[in-house]
């Protein structure tokens, strides 16, 4: 296994992918108990599948009703989606965390550069205020990895936000804000500042605090606020160890070792063309110990390159704490 996560994290090219999805699959097929009853109900064998196209994606509500697991060994820890009172929660069940570390840091590395030096700045309430957040363990890592003095969380203390902000800006220090959406909003209608060098990162939506707001009028009032040309974002979920970033304009990119398909709306086993829009397909090779591919509740648009937009969901979805803003 200790091989595999390496290949995984070797990842450079298409061939390199393909070579290494199909061995996770193989992997998965025949270790993940959810995984193999599904492919079992399809009927579809395993020996079947020769390309990432001809994998088969395992319904994202599995996470919130079966023990999804490729490995044999204990949790190290059990990620939990927010959701709303009433509602079921996903739970991902992490076997070994140095895997997700890997993930997150090669990845964050490689669309914003080295995190040390850099004041990382976050304001999540709503993150904080519950337990089992994915990103708030990222978060955590890339704060402590910073080793910037000034990095730190920040709830509802808005004008030490600002003076903050004012201090880093004057003395030109690289920094980057990531902020859930409606507390980037909070602050604004408060505060006003011309950053034009910070990054600033939106993520998890409005969590029922505000009324969903279309993509471009929600970063219009950001990039406004900020005093930046663009608003990033991060697509990530409890159920994905990996995640893909925007540098503006919606359109997010994936690491390596993941990718993006598009399945039909009217018929979920079938995959379509780059021109259509449709719901949204994940090969996340670093959920290599739980499921890798993944069939999430969000609509998109695949572009030729690889990269992708996040267009809204799917009605009857239940509305929880990945990045989406309903176009």
């Amino acid at each position: 296994m200790k091989d595999l996560i390496k290949q995984i994290f070797s990842i450079s090219n298409n061939e390199q992918f393909e070579e290494t999805c199909l061995e996770v699959f193989k992997h998965q097929a025949e270790n993940c108990k959810v995984y193999k009853a599904y492919m079992s109900h399809l009927r579809l064998q395993p020996e079947a599948i020769k390309s990432s196209k001809d994998i088969p994606f395992l319904p994202i509500g599995f996470f919130k009703t079966h023990e999804v697991l490729s490995s044999t060994a204990p949790a190290e820890i059990t990620f939990s989606s927010s959701g709303t009172t009433g509602m079921s929660q996903s739970k991902h069940l992490v076997t070994d965390l140095s895997v997700y570390d890997q993930s997150f840091n090669l990845a964050f590395q490689q669309f914003y550069g080295p995190i040390e030096n850099t004041c990382f700045l976050a304001l999540l309430p709503s993150y904080l205020e519950r337990e089992g957040s994915s990103l708030i363990y990222m978060v955590d890592a890339l704060i402590r990895d910073s080793k910037h003095p000034d990095s730190g969380y920040f709830l509802h203390n808005h004008e030490e936000l600002h003076q903050k902000l004012t201090q880093l800006q004057a003395s030109k220090q690289k920094t980057i804000l990531i902020g859930v959406t409606y507390a980037l909003l909070d602050f604004i209608e408060k505060y006003q500042i011309d950053f034009p060098e910070l990054v600033v990162m939106e993520t998890g939506g409005m969590k029922g605090k505000r009324k969903e707001m279309v993509r471009e009028e929600l970063h219009q009032l950001l990039q406004d606020g900020f005093g930046v040309a663009d608003i990033h974002s991060e697509y990530g979920m409890t159920e994905l160890l990996g995640q893909a970033y925007s540098n503006g304009k919606g359109v997010f990119n994936c690491p390596p070792w993941m990718k993006i398909y598009l399945r039909d709306t009217n018929d979920p086993l079938s995959l379509i063309s780059n021109k259509s829009s449709g719901g949204i397909n994940v090969i996340d090779l670093s959920n290599v110990n739980s499921c890798a591919f993944i069939a999430t509740q969000d609509l998109g648009r695949v572009f030729p390159d690889g990269s992708f937009e996040v267009l809204g969901r799917f009605d009857n979805a239940d509305i929880r704490g990945c990045n989406l803003l309903v176009q």
